[in-house]
């Protein structure tokens, strides 16, 4: 090798062969070296093969290691004009939605700030004050239960802002009717966090009176819902963005980045689960002490629902229990898995659906099953889409799509692992570059170790990216990004990455699963008609 090949075009040694001459000396002094020396040399003899054999995985797949090719930059810009937001039903989700938009309640900043000191792991007060400032007022508060509604107020003037917010100067007003807010001139988008059954008639009066629209999932109660919102939806200038802030999570994005460079193969079977064996995740939630009749609007909470009972705490504080308010496991949390597979493979509403399941260990009463299981047919695509879920068994099973060549498991991180079979990958299994009993590539987006979770819960949704993701390697609520998202279109124009078709789709999906369990029969969707038959 000439002395030109040694240097840069200044003269001076390249950083590429001072490395190389670095190492070359390194290791002769080593192997010189006795015990020690010889520990050290095989241990960089086994790095340099690893590297290696990482280095020829990763041009045989035609990824990179860091982040997605392309990251939404709804919070990168400074935000534009204040926007005037108010909040339909404060409840635990209502809050968290507030608290991502820079309203933390004062009891929740405390709470926070003494689990840190308990367990420094526990980062939920360093996120909140890290999030950016998204230049919203929170102006008004609708709920039916009058401490929830106080509590909406009092979130409003915290004094610990997210990022460099200032404290807002004004409390924000309670609202006894939503449909009082909607003719407010004081409020200019609405986060929704009601039960299921109010939400197509509060977006559908909302797209009327030409307000923006943050809804929680499942977009509706039922299929007929679901029509009646997209039309509103459609023929109004809103903007509508659904809650499924997975649509933020990096690791769902470098998933879509595996699928669309035909890693995995061809792909025939999306297996997707969620396994909980606690009381709160089988939505058997707290009543609160202060519950009664007096602090409760129970008339304006049945609302739409299709079956009036008397006043029940029970049907209130535990309300996805019941086919009146919601969908049980299908709108609340196959929606989660469905939405993930929706945004990684763009599957649409599935031809067919078969399900089953039962109550099969809280038998208190409610009439959703704690056990449901759920089939989904894509035969235009060749693949199968399993959905498997229990309320009494904690086992954690991820989201895997399975390729001829190589399977990947998606949660807050992704792995690829090859299959033993592979015709891609034959002959670097062959020559042992490739390993299927390791996984050929692992995407951890920011990892420094799981925060501290104080339940089975906490811990499935941290584990599928449903509370936080990473950019730039620090930590994000995945909340205050879908809602910064929403926010961005709002000033700026575009699209939400979870819009109306997206939720069209969710919602339709969703519904076939129910309608088969409880009509117990196969049922398929007519893409002319828009309907499930």
């Amino acid at each position: 090798m000439s002395d030109d090949n040694l240097t840069t075009n200044t003269g001076q040694p390249s950083p590429a062969s001072e490395d190389t001459i670095g190492r070359r000396g390194l290791l002769k002094t080593l192997a010189a070296v006795p015990f020690f020396g010889v520990f050290i040399l095989n241990f960089l003899k086994k790095k340099a093969s690893d590297d290696a054999r990482k280095q020829a995985i990763l041009e045989e797949l035609g990824v990179v290691e860091g982040g997605p090719a392309v990251i939404p930059e709804a919070i990168s810009r400074p935000p534009g004009d204040r926007i005037r937001v108010g909040i339909i039903g404060n409840g635990g989700e209502g809050e968290a939605l507030v608290r991502s938009a820079g309203f933390a309640h004062p009891d929740w900043v405390e709470n926070a700030r003494e689990a840190n000191r308990e367990d420094p792991r526990n980062k939920a007060l360093e996120t909140y004050l890290y999030q950016d400032d998204l230049n919203v007022e929170l102006t008004g508060v609708c709920d039916v239960f009058d401490v929830r509604a106080e509590r909406g107020i009092a979130a409003s003037q915290v004094q610990e802002r997210s990022g460099d917010a200032p404290q807002q100067q004004t409390s924000a007003r309670r609202y006894l009717r939503y449909t009082h807010m909607l003719e407010s001139s004081a409020v200019d988008a609405f986060l929704i966090a009601t039960p299921d059954h109010w939400h197509s008639q509060m977006v559908v009066d909302a797209a009327n009176a030409g307000k923006h629209v943050y809804c929680e999932k499942a977009m509706t109660r039922t299929e007929a819902e679901a029509h009646a919102l997209y039309d509103a939806v459609k023929a109004s200038d809103i903007v509508f963005q659904l809650g499924h802030q997975n649509r933020q999570s990096e690791s769902h994005m470098k998933a879509k980045e595996i699928i669309a460079a035909d890693i995995l193969g061809p792909i025939t079977l999306v297996e997707t689960t969620t396994n909980r064996n606690d009381p709160w995740g089988a939505w058997v939630w707290e009543i609160h002490k202060d519950g009664n009749e007096n602090t409760i609007d129970w008339e304006q909470f049945e609302g739409p629902a299709p079956n009036k009972v008397p006043f029940s705490l029970e049907r209130f504080f535990r309300w996805r229990c019941w086919y009146d308010y919601g969908t049980g496991l299908s709108g609340d949390l196959l929606s989660h898995e469905y939405d993930g597979v929706n945004q990684i493979l763009d599957a649409g509403i599935p031809h067919s659906a078969v399900a089953s399941g039962g109550i099969y260990f809280f038998k208190d009463g409610r009439d959703v099953p704690d056990v449901f299981q759920a089939v989904y047919e894509y035969p235009d695509r060749d693949i199968t889409f399993v959905y498997s879920a229990t309320l009494a068994n904690g086992r954690n099973r991820g989201m895997v799509f399975m390729g001829h060549d190589a399977s990947m498991e998606v949660s807050g991180s992704l792995t690829v692992t090859a299959d033993r079979s592979s015709t891609r990958y034959k002959e670097k299994i062959e020559d042992n570059v490739i390993r299927p009993s390791m996984p050929m590539f692992t995407y951890r987006p920011g990892f420094k170790g799981i925060d501290a979770m104080t339940s089975a819960t906490e811990e499935y949704f941290a584990s599928r990216g449903l509370l936080y993701t990473y950019r730039g390697g620090r930590r994000v609520s995945a909340y205050h990004l879908h809602i910064a998202e929403w926010l961005d279109v709002i000033r700026n124009g575009g699209d939400t990455s979870c819009n109306v078709e997206r939720g069209f789709e969710e919602a339709m999906t969703c519904h076939m699963a129910t309608r088969s369990y409880l009509e117990g029969r196969k049922v398929t969707w007519d893409p002319v008609r828009r309907r499930i038959v």
